[in-house]
């Protein structure tokens, strides 16, 4: 599945180029209890190679829309596709054997691991394929490699963050689920995780990501929404949202203040 999508040129010129859609969110309504929406008619398309940004006020949904994504939320009606595939209330282990990783906000990690035991338990499903994997994630998060055997518990809450991304990297996924990458941290491990969030884009992995942050990830994704009261109230390129005058004073004045 394909569908045109306009990008910009360094010199500011318009062309328009057939990307893959890979992840397709049309008109979404769910929630954790029975008659109580979080979500109503929302969407969100995810194209090859993005990053894509969610930002909103708290309480707005956008965890929630992660988790449906991912199957952790009953989804009511509509429906998410991966790579033109249904993949909608799908279970979270069948959600990462179709390529698609989730770090979740808090208790991402398993503390009385150390963080070679957690990439292996990233892993459980190709254990045959461990070595190389393992390069891969190091190659990103290469802070990791000579403290394999430290135990995860011991570990800050920036360094916890990488072991929580290198293990959904290891079952190398297509789409990268992220919910509040930065969320806890100090400003320059802020910078480092948006740092770390573009690398693994670069290394061909799309990402979806939530951010608490709203002015740095518009700063770095392609394309980004705003969810407000649960449904998708604005959406263009992270530059096209930085400078929207609406956006700017509903959201950014409160939500993208820089640290």
């Amino acid at each position: 599945m394909s569908e045109p999508v306009s990008e910009s040129d360094p010199a500011g010129s318009t062309t328009v180029q057939e990307r893959e859609v890979v992840v397709d969110v049309q008109t979404l309504t769910a929630g954790y209890l029975p008659g109580i929406n979080i979500l109503t008619d929302c969407n969100l398309v995810a194209h090859h190679g993005e990053i894509v940004g969610i930002i909103g006020p708290n309480g707005a949904g956008k965890s929630t829309l992660l988790k449906a994504i991912f199957g952790l939320v009953n989804v009511r009606s509509g429906s998410i596709t991966l790579h033109g595939d249904d993949i909608t209330n799908l279970s979270a282990d069948q959600m990462v054997a179709q390529g698609v990783g989730f770090v979740p906000q808090t208790e991402n990690v398993f503390q009385t691991l150390t963080i070679e035991e957690n990439l292996q338990m990233g892993l459980y499903q190709r254990p045959k394929v461990y070595p190389e994997r393992l390069e891969f994630v190091l190659d990103i998060f290469p802070a990791l490699k000579d403290r394999l055997k430290q135990r995860a518990g011991s570990l800050s809450g920036g360094e916890r963050q990488m072991v929580a991304m290198s293990r959904a990297l290891m079952m190398e996924p297509h789409v990268l689920l992220l919910d509040e990458p930065s969320a806890g941290l100090s400003p320059v491990r802020q910078d480092d995780a948006f740092i770390r969030v573009s690398d693994i884009n670069k290394a061909g992995v799309t990402v979806i990501m939530v951010e608490q942050n709203a002015r740095r990830c518009l700063q770095i994704c392609d394309r980004a929404y705003v969810l407000d009261q649960g449904r998708d109230a604005y959406t263009g390129t992270g530059r096209e949202l930085l400078n929207d005058p609406k956006v700017i004073s509903l959201y950014l004045g409160t939500l993208g203040q820089d640290d």
